[in-house]
């Protein structure tokens, strides 16, 4: 079984004769976490000979505090992806499905491949998902779905009405996993909090992430906020220990320090309009993004575009056949790729 399941693939680096590297591939922070959060981190290594507290008990209590929640609603798991794996550990198995949109974040059909689960890929339509044919696809064996809001790696984002219609039309039984791994960049005021809006549905769990707009990809955190029976049963499912000591620490520290974070990411959300806006003076077509990237969709002139880019030194993520997803980076790291951009013969509208 495992000859089938695509591997997943990280964000490539580059590097051009002139030694410039600019790495926007992996939609990280371009910003270092904040100096409160290095100096939890500091204290917290102190004691790296100790295993950490596998309840994350005061990682847990200021997630409660942040989100008006219970902390009997919460899971931790490493990273938002970790807590997909958790899930479909805790609701699928061989013979059952799990629809989600495609193209969407690509570890989905690899961890329902996991699973045991058949995955359903629904395709977009107009580079977001097509909510109504998803709920059309749920069968009784579906067992999830994964809407990716906003969506990796298109960055569009559904609004409130849409995703509450569709959540209307599945049934109960089916958990809905509203997956929000950028949801501090989203700015449209229509695209809904899904922890504020859908909290009293019963099978709707809504994931997040410290990896993006927290800038601490590299420790590996998320949480999910769920029903107290589905964040009961997440929580048997994750390998004991599976967020280490420092990560809870720096995750702890962000939260303490958010107000400080958040004006980051409104400097990210400036950067993104700023390269959006040249990109379409520039005479490219792309779809509006709610997240720290941007999506060209150059099918066949994918590959071309992505080694052109590369050879300047600038990595973005290619998607072969489809389209490239562009990280927003450092306003210097964002003119690199739009220099690219400007010298690659092609444009999307051709």
């Amino acid at each position: 079984m495992l000859g089938t399941i695509p591997a997943y693939k990280p964000g490539r680096k580059a590097a051009s004769p002139s030694g410039r590297s600019v790495k926007l591939s992996s939609n990280e922070s371009p910003y270092g976490p904040l100096p409160s959060v290095i100096e939890a981190v500091t204290r917290s290594a102190a004691d790296l000979n100790r295993y950490p507290d596998t309840a994350a008990t005061e990682l847990t209590g200021a997630l409660a505090d942040r989100f008006g929640v219970d902390e009997d609603r919460i899971a931790l798991g490493a990273g938002s992806v970790g807590l997909l794996q958790q899930i479909l550990e805790a609701v699928a198995e061989p013979g059952t499905e799990v629809v989600y949109a495609w193209r969407s974040f690509e570890a989905y059909p690899l961890l329902a491949g996991l699973s045991g689960a058949d995955p359903v890929a629904v395709p977009l339509r107009g580079e977001t998902h097509d909510l109504d044919a998803m709920a059309e696809a749920v069968t009784d064996r579906t067992r999830a779905v994964f809407v990716c809001n906003p969506n990796n790696p298109t960055g569009t984002a559904v609004r409130e009405s849409e995703l509450t219609a569709f959540l209307d039309r599945v049934p109960e039984h089916v958990l809905v996993v509203l997956d929000e791994a950028y949801r501090e960049y989203v700015r449209d005021p229509q695209v809904p909090d899904g922890i504020a809006a859908f909290a009293d549905r019963p099978n709707v769990a809504v994931l997040r992430t410290f990896s993006k707009a927290y800038g601490l990809a590299a420790l590996r955190v998320g949480f999910m906020v769920a029903p107290p029976h589905i964040a009961t049963a997440v929580r048997k499912t994750m390998v004991p220990f599976a967020v280490n000591h420092v990560a809870q620490a720096a995750a702890v520290a962000s939260l303490a320090a958010e107000d400080e974070l958040l004006e980051r990411v409104a400097a990210t959300v400036k950067e993104r309009e700023r390269v959006r806006d040249a990109l379409l003076a520039d005479g490219w077509e792309l779809p509006s993004t709610e997240a720290n990237f941007v999506w060209l969709r150059l099918g066949e002139h994918t590959a071309s575009f992505a080694a052109a880019a590369e050879a300047s030194g600038v990595a973005v993520r290619a998607f072969p056949g489809e389209g490239l997803r562009i990280s927003i980076g450092t306003p210097e790291e964002n003119d690199a790729f739009l220099e690219a951009a400007r010298e690659f013969p092609h444009r999307n509208r051709d």
